[in-house]
């Protein structure tokens, strides 16, 4: 029987309550500043959203608990929502947490993007993307030098060979003032840094320190770097985010716009399940987001907030936190800007969640290989020809697709002629020039190319940045260290995909090198004259010059060569 308000009788208090169905599954949740006001709005004649009879007809209880302010209130509201996921709640649409940016409280601080922040670290975000939290990690170790490896390596690792890393492991002089300037960076207090390295630098070159000064000047440099990614600015923007929703069915997208000293810094996108009422999408947001960060002392809001958000927000910030939603001003324009970014961002988020094949074959790949995704693929393979033009090549995925400009070839320098050791080389040329490591090195190969590669890494120091597996094409195996091997089925398709692709793209700068070495190779021009018989040819002659030489008999005793294509043979070859 569906619940009524006559069966429902509750304080005159802060709270939450919850909608449960008959088997006592929670449909909803929500929070009040008065739990006895706010319960009566549900039997409305003309109700507030449309979900609301629905919900009241599949309802059976309503329950609630009490808490001391409505701050509480709104806590243990997303709590309970993260806990029981109710149907007709809002909540972010990945249901996985988000990755922070981080730098460990080690001796010598190490930089990470990871979704489970160590203890004793101190921790930026969360981002909406993986890419986001890889972009900042990427600038501020090339211009800060702050280290990324699990380990100190007393030799050094390639990072500090490559200048991605200051090298601590070797000697950790002025590694803290880079650890500091990247730590106030990234809490904004860029500006009174600049005015102390400018101090310092004219501190230091008044006093003839001029190798301390041009410290002092590359740090200033970095930090304008770091901090030159404006785009709107104004007087009154200090200390800001703009909120802005848009809608499309029941998804929903919420844009953040950072601004701060006068402009504006960036913009995140965030997601969301939505179930009829903007103001409680906004609500549910805002508690999500500033949940692991601190509130800025100004918000800006498409949609009205209620007293026990605004409390939260203060609480969390340790200060007041003016919230509004603007009618004229500078501040109309900053939100006009997260609303029409929301607008475009649905847009593009509906399309790529209804259609995107290629995605979804990327999540089904990270599935079977038990990693939160698998967005960044690069695959390698080698082609040579008994030692003729030896060549390798690399392809790369994202997002399930190929992206070409991405792709690279590499003629092999040393006199390596088995394929370990070119891909070896190949593998090792290719890690010394990496900023960005993807989510997924794939060899073409079985476990010794596996062995091989990995044994790489370790030398490098770079076991661990990145999943590293040989895909074998019998069976289409996969192998990986310490893990057993898995035979892929559909849902690893994308694997073979990138294999396949790197196999075509090794082959044609293969034939490429292999015509531009000869003007003209008769064999080439053999009808049924394939690579393997090709190949069968020369190791049975020794090379063209013994096959120029051979009888139309000796042709015959070729494997796979039959009489026919034996005749053509030779008369190409007498020509």
């Amino acid at each position: 029987m569906p619940v009524t308000l006559s069966s429902v009788d509750f304080p005159k208090k802060p709270g939450v309550y919850l909608f449960k169905s008959v088997k006592g599954k929670v449909l909803y949740v929500g929070k009040a500043t008065r739990l006895n006001e706010r319960i009566r709005s549900y039997f409305a004649t003309n109700p507030d959203r449309q979900m609301i009879p629905e919900l009241v007809r599949r309802s059976e209880t309503v329950e609630c608990m009490v808490t001391p302010s409505p701050g509480e209130a709104l806590i243990l509201e997303r709590e309970l929502i993260r806990q029981h996921k109710p149907r007709y709640n809002s909540m972010l649409k990945d249901d996985k947490s988000f990755p922070f940016l981080v730098l460990t409280g080690d001796e010598f601080p190490r930089i990470m993007y990871t979704r489970h922040p160590p203890k004793g670290s101190s921790r930026w975000g969360p981002f909406a993307n993986v890419g986001a939290a890889k972009q900042v990690m990427q600038l501020l170790r090339r211009q800060f030098g702050i280290r990324d490896c699990k380990e100190l390596l007393p030799q050094g690792c390639l990072s500090m060979h490559i200048g991605l890393c200051s090298g601590p492991c070797i000697s950790g002089e002025g590694y803290a003032e880079s650890v500091d300037a990247a730590m106030r960076i990234l809490n904004g207090d860029a500006v009174e840094l600049l005015e102390e390295f400018a101090l310092q630098m004219d501190t230091a070159s008044h006093e003839m320190h001029f190798e301390k000064a041009a410290k002092s000047r590359d740090m200033i440099r970095a930090i304008r770097a770091t901090t030159a990614q404006h785009v709107v600015s104004s007087k009154v923007y200090r200390d800001c985010d703009a909120l802005g929703i848009a809608v499309q069915g029941d998804l929903a997208t919420v844009v953040v716009i950072h601004a701060n000293n006068g402009v504006v810094q960036g913009q995140e996108v965030w997601p969301m399940l939505h179930r009829g009422d903007s103001g409680e999408t906004v609500s549910m947001f805002i508690s999500e987001h500033y949940a692991n960060r601190t509130p800025p002392r100004l918000l800006l809001t498409p949609e009205s907030l209620d007293d026990g958000t605004k409390q939260w927000l203060s609480s969390r910030r340790g200060s007041k936190v003016e919230v509004r939603t603007p009618v004229r001003g500078d501040l109309v324009t900053l939100q006009t800007l997260a609303q029409q970014n929301a607008e475009i961002q649905v847009v593009r988020l509906s399309n790529r969640t209804s259609g995107s094949l290629e995605q979804r074959a990327a999540d089904e790949g990270a599935a079977v290989l038990g990693l939160e995704q698998l967005d960044h693929i690069v695959c390698f393979d080698m082609a040579q020809l008994l030692g003729d033009e030896r060549v390798g090549a690399s392809v790369t995925f994202r997002n399930g697709r190929p992206t070409k400009k991405e792709y690279r070839k590499y003629t092999v320098k040393s006199d390596a002629m088995d394929d370990l050791r070119m891909m070896r080389e190949v593998v090792e040329r290719w890690l010394k020039r990496q900023g960005d490591w993807p989510d997924l090195v794939l060899i073409d190969g079985g476990e010794t190319h596996l062995s091989t590669i990995s044994s790489l890494l370790d030398e490098h120091g770079l076991q661990g940045r990145f999943e590293l597996a040989a895909l074998a094409k019998r069976e289409e195996t996969v192998y990986r260290n310490n893990q057993p091997a898995i035979i892929l089925d559909r849902k690893g398709r994308v694997m073979v995909h990138a294999r396949d692709e790197a196999h075509r793209f090794v082959n044609t700068f293969h034939r490429k090198r292999r015509s531009r070495s000869r003007l003209h190779d008769p064999l080439e021009e053999v009808e049924g004259l394939g690579a393997k018989k090709m190949q069968n040819l020369l190791r049975h002659f020794g090379g063209r010059q013994g096959i120029a030489h051979a009888s139309l008999q000796d042709l015959k005793t070729v494997p796979g060569i039959g009489p026919s294509l034996a005749q053509r043979i030779h008369e190409a070859m007498q020509l």
